[in-house]
């Protein structure tokens, strides 16, 4: 079970409608359930696997909706033209790399991990940096685990 600390001011529907609308985005229902309930902020447990390539890595915190540092807005606005369309970017990992939500077919509902460090410079960005991680986000909240090397030391 996921415990999430330092979250943000409680989202109504209407302000994801509005949301939506000045973004001209259209949220899954999994992600604005994941809103309403928690608006973004640090997670417990934190570690989440990529893939045999890259690794494991830590998610940093999740964006939520309102005015403040590491908002959805923000992140939306500093990541248009590097992220591919129909992606974006709902946290972030100790790194700086991006957790996204597709918000487009056929990713629409899926999160995937973008790694800016494999970002290719090209006129439109593409898949290459994209790492499927779960089918919603739920499904990633669930995958999230624990070191649990510093446990076994005595």
């Amino acid at each position: 079970m996921v415990k999430m600390t330092d979250t943000n001011s409680k989202l109504t529907l209407e302000d994801i409608k509005d949301f939506e609308q000045e973004n001209n985005i259209r949220l899954t229902t999994n992600y604005k359930n994941f809103l309403l309930k928690w608006n973004g902020g640090y997670i417990e447990p934190n570690l989440f696997y990529i893939s045999d390539k890259q690794g494991v890595s830590a998610m940093n915190i999740f964006n939520g909706i309102g005015d403040f540092d590491d908002s959805l807005d923000e992140y939306i606005d500093i990541l248009d033209y590097r992220l591919p369309e129909g992606f974006i970017p709902i946290g972030d990992d100790s790194n700086g790399n991006q957790v996204c939500l597709g918000t487009l077919q056929p990713h629409y509902d899926h999160i995937y991990f973008w790694d800016h460090e494999q970002e290719q410079e090209a006129d439109e960005p593409d898949m290459s940096n994209m790492y499927f991680l779960a089918s919603n986000i739920w499904k990633f909240l669930d995958s999230l685990y624990e070191d649990e090397s510093d446990e076994d030391e005595v």
